[in-house]
């Protein structure tokens, strides 16, 4: 029986904050072994000149310089960020480079007022986004038929591959809220996805999902079992 979103806990956003006012300064550093992964998600987008592209939870704007060559001055890109820290470090690097085709929207991103629509949307390393229902469908509503998403992070290996896992969690307790969801953390972008493709990374313990959006689109429905 699905579960009405109006008695759905919410995410601890304050949690959320205060763990990325904290990771601020040493993000970079911190995401640089999963920079492959990156690039890989980037490349699953099939962008083409022109194109506008979501980058959901963009943190510090890693992803930037990946995505401007790829949809070029005609373009667009549009970055949602809750975190102040981590967007003021997103408009530095978007002012040295003299990007003018970006987007830095500061909000969660269920809360967000997107004003554009996208050919893509990618999801890096954005665990508590894609359990939050109101965020996923914010992001898929502004959409275009056809659009291509694609979602990467944390997940849980084979129960077998403990030390993969002892990893995933390490830095899942220190990256995310709640560890809910980690063994398909793209379960409730499935139910919106055509020809949905799931790659395992890193021995299992990281994931590439990608996939083109429904249309129409229908917003989700989260079940107990599904909830984050």
């Amino acid at each position: 029986m699905p579960m009405p979103r109006s008695h759905r806990p919410p995410h601890d956003h304050s949690a959320a904050l205060a763990q990325y006012r904290r990771r601020a300064g040493v993000y970079d550093i911190e995401l640089a072994l999963f920079e492959p992964v990156r690039q890989r998600a980037v490349e699953r987008l099939a962008l083409t000149t022109g194109d506008v592209v979501f980058d959901v939870g963009c943190g510090t704007g890693l992803s930037l310089p990946l995505l401007q060559p790829l949809v070029g001055a005609k373009g667009r890109i549009v970055g949602i960020e809750q975190s102040p820290e981590m967007i003021e470090l997103a408009r530095e690097r978007m002012a040295r480079h003299g990007w003018k085709n970006v987007e830095l929207i500061e909000a969660s991103v269920e809360a967000a007022r997107v004003q554009a629509h996208a050919d893509a949307a990618l999801f890096h390393f954005t665990h508590d986004i894609l359990r939050e229902p109101l965020a996923i469908d914010n992001v898929l509503q502004h959409l275009r038929p056809g659009a291509r998403v694609v979602a990467s992070g944390l997940q849980w290996a084979p129960f077998w591959a403990w030390p993969v896992n002892l990893f995933v969690f390490g830095a899942a307790r220190y990256s995310v809220t709640s560890l809910a969801g980690l063994g398909s953390p793209w379960s409730l972008l499935a139910s919106h996805l055509s020809g949905l493709q799931v790659e395992n990374v890193m021995a299992g313990g990281v994931f590439i999902a990608s996939g083109v959006l429904r249309h129409p689109f229908q917003r989700t429905t989260v079940t107990n079992g599904d909830s984050p």
